[in-house]
């Protein structure tokens, strides 16, 4: 986005590009929920590229707002299995309805030491497949009618891994396996 001319026309591209990093900023703990859907509004209404660099200007540029660092997982029915030498994104987005998703660390390739996983399931199962020393956090999960089966959180006292979920299942499970 060029800031040579503030009065030019915003285009869908550019009005994505924002948003994208307004919901980095906002899973990174940057933006408060109240501030981030406020933003979000301005920049999906935004008409001139000058309205959308306000709405980031205080914000760094994120390395996961490229969007190769941004897996997004979107399936309805069926498996989707990430396994063998893959590489391993920042943020994963998962939407899954009556789906079965495995992701095997097993010999991935794991440029960070925090993966944020960003969940909303329905009716699936969640498998995790790795080694000790990886963690699984759950706490930014909402549960209905579903549960885990994990290692305690205190099995590596420093972990080559750490998996951050947040969002929401239903009628779901999350299970770690170990190779």
């Amino acid at each position: 986005m060029s800031n040579d001319r503030p009065d030019l026309r915003a285009s869908h591209e550019d009005r994505d590009r924002v948003v994208e990093t307004l919901r980095v900023a906002g899973g990174d703990g940057r933006l408060s929920a109240e501030e981030l859907d406020l933003r979000l509004e301005s920049a999906l209404s935004a008409r001139t590229l000058g309205e959308l660099a306000e709405l980031t200007a205080d914000l760094p540029i994120a390395p996961a707002a490229k969007s190769k660092d941004v897996l997004v997982v979107e399936q309805h029915g069926g498996k989707y299995v990430r396994e063998g030498r893959w590489s391993v994104p920042a943020r994963i987005e998962l939407r899954t309805q009556l789906c079965r998703v495995t992701f095997d660390f097993t010999h991935a390739l794991i440029t960070s030491d925090v993966l944020r996983i960003d969940v909303d399931m329905v009716h699936g199962k969640l498998f995790f497949v790795g080694s000790p020393d990886i963690v699984i956090d759950t706490d930014g999960l909402t549960l209905t009618y579903s549960k885990f089966k994990l290692r305690p959180k205190n099995s590596a006292a420093d972990p080559r891994l750490r998996i951050e979920l947040a969002g929401k299942l239903l009628h779901a499970k999350v299970i770690e396996r170990r190779r």
